[in-house]
């Protein structure tokens, strides 16, 4: 086979995968698009208390197991953002939504809105909650790396200096 006959067929084969993704994609997304709506319709808005929050693996997580059963097998290893909260006199284990995560303040009082055992957004009771984490680009992480290597070795030296001295 000539070389013209070979980057032929692999054009053809890029081809229908990128055709197949496409369409995949297509289906996930009114997938979303439904989901989303059901949990539109659900949710409700309910004071909590937040004990605890951390990622889990979803068998360590405490949810129930009717909820782990109906998992896709795919996504079990994955950690999940967790959070332990007294809604009323019940303690429930929630899972919140990965965007609000962060901004959820532990041992404080929040108003929560939720759907099911998701929590999708949080607002703050008493107080303020804290600031969202700003996302750091590759050109200000890889700064922050180079500060950081740059420290350890002069403190490497002067420690080295140290000993000499001794």
């Amino acid at each position: 086979m000539q070389l013209w006959q070979v980057l032929l067929i692999i054009l053809i084969i890029l081809v229908i995968i990128l055709v197949v993704l496409y369409f995949l994609g297509k289906r996930l997304e009114k997938k979303q698009v439904e989901q989303q709506e059901q949990i539109e319709a659900a949710k409700q808005n309910v004071t909590m208390l937040v004990i605890d929050k951390k990622r889990l693996k979803i068998k360590e997580s405490g949810l129930p197991q009717m909820v782990i059963d109906q998992t896709p097998w795919y996504a079990r290893r994955s950690k999940l953002p967790i959070v332990k909260a007294k809604i009323g006199p019940r303690i429930m284990t929630m899972v919140a939504d990965e965007a609000i995560f962060d901004i959820i303040p532990v041992k404080k009082e929040i108003k929560a809105t939720i759907s099911g055992i998701y929590i999708t957004d949080v607002k703050a009771l008493r107080g303020s909650l804290p600031p969202r984490p700003t996302k750091l680009t590759w050109r200000q992480k890889l700064s922050n790396m180079l500060v950081k290597t740059r420290k350890d070795a002069v403190s490497q030296a002067q420690a080295a200096q140290g000993k000499k001295k001794k």
